[in-house]
């Protein structure tokens, strides 16, 4: 992308040079955003910066998911420069880089006017949990089922079942967050019926995707990483419809605040068997 020049800030790409800048920027956000989880999210799709006087005030990124759909998020403006259209130049440069896809992402309730503005329409809501004092347990799983690790043979089941349950073909955000997670599969006679993922980020690590055919397994595969990192801070972000919210918190994993759930376009379709009890992140859907 060519900078540009709009409300006294040039626009131009977000490049791996500018990762210590950007994840200043979100910090001055109060977001829990490592150089590495930036760099992730970058190697994953693109962004767009704005930039004043050589100092980044304003950034977006964006996800292709194939060619029919994708996500856009880390869309933030510094305080002191908020409030002078920014905001609307980045995410509409995001916007513009990915076409006519149908397009996701998770608000707060400050930004949903702009959004609006762009096409974007409210479609529910995600719940952000985390803590470090929380209690495990286990749960029975029916006959025929087994949690194991994820196996080398495993990614395309895997990517398979995302793809049912949030409509969106993201294979290859699925191998790479293979590689940087750690991962269990719920097996039902010897295939992938559900899996979750957990990785580092922020403050200590995210549980999800997790996708499972009901919120038992679902269940079992939280606890599963529950049990083996008591103490440490971990972080779930779950849609209000799979009914996990009010469990979590029980379990001691606080809900610090709600996300709005935005989509421009049809929303992609989510026929089931299998359903997400968890987001991969707020920004990746």
């Amino acid at each position: 992308m060519e900078a540009k020049t709009g409300e006294a800030a040039a626009l131009r790409a977000l490049t791996a040079a500018d990762l210590s800048a950007a994840q200043a920027l979100t910090e001055s956000f109060g977001w829990p955003y490592r150089v590495e989880d930036c760099a992730f999210m970058l190697r994953m799709g693109s962004g767009v910066v704005a930039e004043r006087h050589g100092v980044l005030t304003g950034m977006a990124l964006g996800w292709p998911y194939g060619a029919a759909h994708g996500c856009i998020g880390m869309i933030g403006v510094s305080p002191a420069a908020q409030g002078q259209g920014l905001g609307r130049l980045v995410t509409q440069a995001v916007m513009d880089g990915l076409g006519e896809r149908v397009l996701v992402l998770h608000a707060t309730e400050v930004a949903l006017k702009l959004y609006r503005s762009l096409g974007f329409r409210a479609t529910g809501m995600v719940r952000q949990h985390q803590g470090a004092a929380f209690r495990g347990g286990l749960i029975a799983l029916p006959a025929g089922h087994r949690l194991r690790p994820v196996g080398r043979s495993d990614p395309k089941a895997l990517a398979a079942l995302d793809r049912v349950a949030c409509g969106m073909d993201r294979a290859r955000l699925l191998a790479a967050l293979a590689e940087e997670a750690t991962g269990v599969v719920l097996d039902r006679g010897g295939k992938p019926a559900g899996f979750a993922l957990m990785r580092r980020f922020g403050r200590g690590h995210v549980v999800g995707p997790v996708v499972a055919p009901d919120e038992t397994s679902a269940k079992a595969l939280i606890l599963h990483f529950l049990g083996l990192h008591s103490g440490q801070f971990i972080r779930i972000d779950v849609p209000d419809e799979a009914g996990l919210s009010s469990w979590l918190d029980e379990l001691g994993l606080a809900d610090v605040g709600p996300a709005i759930r935005m989509v421009r376009g049809e929303d992609p379709a989510r026929p089931g068997p299998v359903r997400r009890y968890a987001l991969a992140s707020q920004s990746f859907g």
